[in-house]
């Protein structure tokens, strides 16, 4: 019997127990000692073997469900047979009790892009130090837009004892909400920035000392700098380094959620990004990202940082 639910919330329920199963390779990876860590492109620019397996795990678990997705991983990775203890099967039930958003209930899975960071904060992964900066991301794109996200912390509580439940998974779609956390009271009317903790350059200085912040977020992780957003709505921004380290343009995945309540993302330009299957998958143009006030703090970029970062 054909399932009554449409493909999009089919996709993001089966997406979020997907994303589950990958926290629990992300731990059982760094619990058994061997992270089997290679350089990518240069020493900052890391691979670990939790990487390999997740991406393995999501996309082999996503293809199997959803044959006709695009689907677009961070790693370059070997074709080859995927053990099955890595694929997930399952969904999440609670998603599929949600209404689909009108305007996304006809899409087809051909219609659907995938993109996946299989692990997010690989330093303070490696590092094993603030390992809550930790992320596994999985984006959706419809026409070129984001339009849902899965986010999963698999160290979300590990400092609050040796008997603490560990891992969350937030997961939003545009037009329904977001969902998995709670938003926290703050003074209103202070503007504040999360920025890069471990790769910061005189691009990032330059343009966070430009938005004359209140204060400034260094953390590790950009998964993380969007949960940061998350629960702080008023007033955080993000300015990212750009061209500085390739990367598939998971920024889209890891602030999808944001973008779900009430923000807006766009390079430093103020160019919105696009995730369609044809686009290319460097980032050179910077991205600034924010859930109030976009137009303050994209007026005040500068010009020598808006030089550097050319789309």
């Amino acid at each position: 019997m054909a399932s009554s639910h449409t493909v999009l919330m089919r996709l993001v329920a089966s997406a979020y127990s997907i994303a589950q199963k990958a926290g629990m390779i992300v731990r059982r990876v760094i619990a058994e000692g061997d992270l089997d860590i290679v350089e990518k492109t240069c020493a900052t620019d890391l691979q670990t073997k939790a990487d390999r397996l997740v991406q393995m795990s999501i996309c082999s678990s996503l293809a199997r469900k959803f044959p006709k997705l695009t689907i677009i991983g961070e790693e370059d990775l070997p074709s080859e047979e995927v053990d099955q203890e890595l694929i997930e099967d399952g969904q999440w039930e609670e998603i599929l009790k949600q209404p689909c958003p009108t305007q996304y209930s006809t899409i087809k899975e051909e219609d659907l892009v995938v993109w996946v960071d299989p692990l997010d904060g690989t330093k303070e992964y490696t590092e094993g130090c603030l390992l809550d900066n930790v992320t596994v991301l999985i984006g959706i794109a419809y026409e070129g837009k984001a339009i849902a996200g899965i986010i999963n912390q698999p160290y979300y509580n590990y400092q609050a004892g040796p008997d603490a439940v560990l891992g969350r998974t937030i997961w939003g779609v545009l037009g329904l909400g977001a969902f998995g956390f709670q938003l926290k009271e703050v003074p209103a009317g202070k503007h504040i920035i999360t920025t890069t903790r471990s790769h910061n350059n005189k691009l990032v200085t330059d343009c966070v000392t430009a938005m004359n912040p209140d204060d400034v977020l260094r953390v590790g992780g950009a998964g993380n700098k969007s949960l940061i957003m998350l629960f702080y709505p008023e007033f955080i921004g993000y300015c990212w380094r750009g061209s500085q380290r390739k990367k598939i343009r998971n920024i889209m995945i890891q602030l999808a959620i944001n973008i779900v309540l009430i923000g807006k993302l766009t390079d430093i330009h103020g160019n919105a990004l696009q995730y369609n299957k044809e686009v290319k998958h460097m980032n050179s143009a910077g991205v600034l990202a924010t859930l109030r006030n976009h137009d303050y703090y994209a007026s005040r970029v500068p010009e020598s940082v808006k030089n550097a970062l050319v789309p």
